[in-house]
């Protein structure tokens, strides 16, 4: 119960539903999703060390504001972790791994893709290329920085989104990093994973920089909506 309720809250936080800066109690969670305080004390502790939530004394939380500094924290961190595994990864995925892998862009390229099934499809593609070479700490804090980042991505994509042409490079840009991989060279992947990830800082970093985030960490109503972008 308590990963359900986990899942369903991280999932209203990162798509902008619960937006930043937002405060809520655990009874409106809980009579929300139907569940007793327990499971929804033990959800927030868990999205609080993802850095998602603030707890509250008492029986609130606050959805945590966002903040440039800790965009660029979690940039430097991915940075330094994706392209060495990758590079190991690169020597270890069959060409039938990656042939399935380069099908499953098509998806990136769907205008009718939902937002939440385009963004389950592009951690799923990440993790694919990395798990190879990756152990189960490794995919562990990933996938603690991959949430992280998300809110913040979404943020800045929905810019490039209304563009009919950005689907279309969306499923390129992906297909650029298989193809990168086929070529069983560590270096130029760890480098083709670096800058697939400068991309989406800058990216993430130009839109909130541009006005969408205010002082206070929230975000202004008419830059949150969400991207389909992975």
């Amino acid at each position: 119960m308590t990963e359900q309720v986990a899942a369903e809250l991280r999932r209203s936080i990162v798509s902008g539903s619960l937006a930043p800066g937002q405060e809520f109690s655990l009874r409106e969670i809980a009579e929300m999703l139907k569940v007793s305080f327990i499971p929804v004390r033990e959800a927030l502790r868990v999205l609080e060390a993802e850095g998602l939530v603030i707890t509250r004394p008492g029986r609130s939380a606050m959805v945590a504001p966002l903040d440039l500094d800790d965009l660029r924290a979690i940039y430097r961190l991915r940075k330094s972790l994706e392209p060495e595994i990758a590079g190991r990864s690169c020597l270890l995925l069959s060409d039938s791994d990656l042939d399935r892998l380069d099908q499953q862009t098509s998806q990136f390229a769907d205008p009718d893709q939902g937002i939440h099934e385009i963004y389950e499809g592009h951690r799923a593609l990440h993790l694919a290329l990395l798990r190879p070479a990756a152990t189960s700490w490794d995919i562990r804090i990933l996938t603690t920085l991959w949430r992280a980042a998300e809110r913040y991505i979404r943020i800045g994509f929905s810019q490039l989104d209304p563009d009919p042409g950005e689907h279309r490079r969306r499923q390129q840009v992906h297909k650029e990093l298989i193809s990168a991989f086929r070529r069983r060279d560590p270096d130029v992947v760890a480098q083709a994973i670096l800058d697939h990830l400068a991309l989406n800082e800058q990216t993430a970093l130009k839109a909130l920089d541009n006005g969408s985030l205010r002082p206070d960490g929230t975000v202004r109503k008419e830059s949150a909506a969400d991207p389909a972008r992975g």
